[in-house]
């Protein structure tokens, strides 16, 4: 089951309703908390005041209407006796001669605590002060169903056998606030917030409502689940169109149509482990997060009856999914990358670059960085320096891509052949040219890079490197070889968003042989090409065949390094993701091979040379991972093979 992978299926419902009609509108919940059940939602919210209508005005002050809704809590407390997911309800409560708009949270018969709506709105549209009093300091207990409930803006409800899992209530105004409760609610444990809100709408107020719930998801942290009431409303005055959204630190997992007259619902999982490694990592966060003995901690019994995931996970999670915001991110990734090296070479005061072009996907990229930069700095072109090397492996295709980009964009060409002064180096170190092994590859990758240096050093410039992430991640890359350079423009791109950024330059381009050359350079099958090329002149050597497909490793590396997944639950999520591709046996080994490269070759990362940060994930021994060379990966590979 999932909850050990700290999976909790939240869901949102905009239940069909009248105005004031709490024996329709309660049966109608009724229906819809069975419906969630079937669904296996763990929690449910409904919106503010669901039972009796946001929209009752002074009805509120009727008693029939209080007593009603009371009736109809006992009710619905009835109705989930038999049912497992946590309820969460809105409904006028009446304490100490006082009207609260409130939260309430149930289960399996059960009222566990009623949380009052904290900030009461009196400004435009909204008059809640005639009716409500806020619930800020009036902690305490409120008789429900014959039984003294919790009640206050300072509960927690929290699994009691995941502690991870906990979540919090804030009520519509709440989050509009400019300190809501939920910040206070997140740092003290709260995993899940949850809003019960009554939300009409006016011209703009939608995306400003995703807009404020995504950043107070991403200050706090957590999965912010909103809810809010329907278009059954009254529209005297205004309109409501039952908006709902479950996000996750930022993003968003689900929302729903608004505009609905029928009962609708939305649900997905929350990753509270992932939300909380992010946490952990996070000093800022972390140096406000202390434990307020204010706070008081209800137990839930969530059931773990989850066996599959209704959310998706992108197979290429390092690339947008939104074709718009994918041209987006293009754009400001060439911007960090071209900007980083334009400052690189204005503070050393030089005009020169030198780079090795192979006519494959790493060293193009980084070539057309180059050319970016030169033209931020306002350089004659002809200072990039490019140099063709061809070896034991080159292709024609992949030298003809290379010279083709190379004099298309009028840097200066340079070609040094390396066969000779490697069967010398071979014949130096009594190399037998017919053993195909690492030293014979190795050997031209190291001289390869031995040329651009001294290049640098003869033209007064600076190697720029073309490594990438990904290759980086898993040790493909030849200590002092390639791995070495001046300045890495693609140390943290990972090689399934060089092919979309590489795409993105080739689209955008006006020159039809550069654009050519470029969606060539796309279909070119990724090789190092050490080794002879096939009798018909094609590539031999294939980098996936040996370290296995770049989409799992990327795949890997997101979730191990963003998120701290373990094994297992990266595995999983594999599964879930690739399952119409990959069997689980193949999975596993892919992985095993990745955990095992990426231990073995951590002393390759540790004397990298600089290069811009990009994304969220780096590798950077400076900035984003530090870790001993030789740690050890036994723990990691015992977890999934037992």
């Amino acid at each position: 089951m999932l909850k050990e992978y700290g999976y909790v299926r939240v869901g949102c419902i905009v239940p069909k309703m009248k105005v004031a009609d709490i024996s329709y509108n309660t049966e109608e919940i009724i229906d819809q908390i069975k419906e969630a059940e079937n669904n296996n939602i763990q929690i449910v919210a409904f919106p503010e005041l669901c039972i009796t209508g946001y929209t009752c005005q002074d009805l509120f002050n009727q008693d029939i209407l209080l007593e009603k809704s009371e009736e109809a809590i006992e009710q619905i407390r009835c109705a989930t006796e038999q049912l497992k997911c946590v309820v969460l309800i809105g409904a006028p409560i009446r304490k100490n001669n006082q009207i609260f708009n409130t939260a309430i949270v149930i289960q399996k018969g059960k009222i566990l605590g009623v949380v009052p709506k904290t900030h009461i709105p009196n400004y435009s549209e909204f008059y809640e002060k005639r009716w409500f009093t806020s619930g800020s300091n009036k902690e305490g207990e409120v008789t429900l169903s014959g039984t003294l409930i919790p009640f206050g803006t300072n509960l927690l409800f929290k699994d009691k056998e995941n502690n991870q899992i906990c979540f919090g209530i804030e009520v519509c105004e709440d989050l509009w606030a400019v300190n809501p409760p939920s910040n206070k609610l997140a740092l003290n444990g709260a995993t899940m917030i949850f809003n019960l809100s009554a939300s009409n709408e006016i011209l703009g107020k939608a995306e400003y409502r995703k807009d404020i719930v995504k950043v107070q998801s991403a200050k706090t942290i957590s999965g912010y689940i909103y809810v809010s009431s329907g278009v059954n409303e009254s529209s005297t005055d205004v309109v409501f169109s039952g908006h709902a959204m479950i996000y996750e630190n930022g993003s968003l997992l689900k929302e729903n149509e608004r505009f609905d007259f029928e009962s609708n619902m939305i649900y997905t999982e929350i990753d509270t482990k992932r939300l909380l490694n992010d946490r952990q990592k996070n000093m800022t966060y972390m140096d406000e997060a202390q434990l307020d003995n204010q706070y008081k901690v209800i137990d839930i019994d969530l059931c773990d009856n989850i066996e599959n995931l209704s959310r998706e996970y992108s197979k290429n999670p390092f690339i947008p999914m939104d074709d718009k915001k994918k041209i987006k991110t293009c754009r400001e990734i060439l911007n960090i990358q071209s900007y980083g090296l334009a400052k690189r070479l204005k503070a050393i005061g030089i005009t020169k670059a030198v780079i090795g072009i192979s006519g494959g996907l790493d060293s193009s990229l980084a070539f057309l960085v180059i050319n970016r930069a030169y033209e931020i700095l306002g350089l004659d072109k002809t200072g990039i320096i490019a140099v063709t090397i061809p070896g034991f492996g080159t292709t024609s295709r992949t030298y003809n891509n290379a010279v083709k980009l190379i004099k298309e964009y009028g840097a200066t060409f340079k070609e040094i052949d390396i066969t000779n002064s490697c069967r010398q180096h071979f014949e130096d170190i009594g190399q037998d040219e017919n053993i195909k092994d690492v030293t014979y590859e190795n050997a031209q990758a190291r001289e390869r890079t031995q040329i651009l240096m001294d290049i640098a050093n003869m033209e007064n410039g600076i190697v720029v490197g073309t490594g990438d992430l990904s290759e980086l991640a898993m040790g493909w890359c030849t200590y002092n070889g390639d791995h070495m350079s001046m300045y890495g423009v693609n140390c943290s791109i990972p090689k399934t968003l060089i092919k979309y950024l590489i795409k993105y330059v080739a689209d955008e381009s006006e020159n039809d042989e550069i654009k050519k050359t470029l969606y060539d350079i796309l279909e070119t099958p990724i090789s190092p090409e050490l080794l002879p090329p096939e009798e018909n002149g094609t590539i031999a050597q294939l980098t996936e065949e040996a370290i296995g497909p770049y989409t799992l490793n990327d795949f890997f590396l997101y979730h191990f390094l963003r998120y701290g997944a373990t094994p297992n639950k990266i595995l999983f999520i594999a599964k879930e993701t690739f399952k119409n591709e990959y069997k689980e046996n193949e999975l596993q080994e892919k992985l095993n091979q990745f955990i095992k490269r990426f231990f073995n070759n951590q002393f390759k990362r540790s004397c990298v040379p600089d290069g811009p940060k990009v994304g969220t994930v780096s590798l950077s021994p400076r900035g984003d991972w530090r870790m001993s060379s030789d740690s050890s990966f036994e723990l990691w590979v015992d977890m999934y093979e037992n």
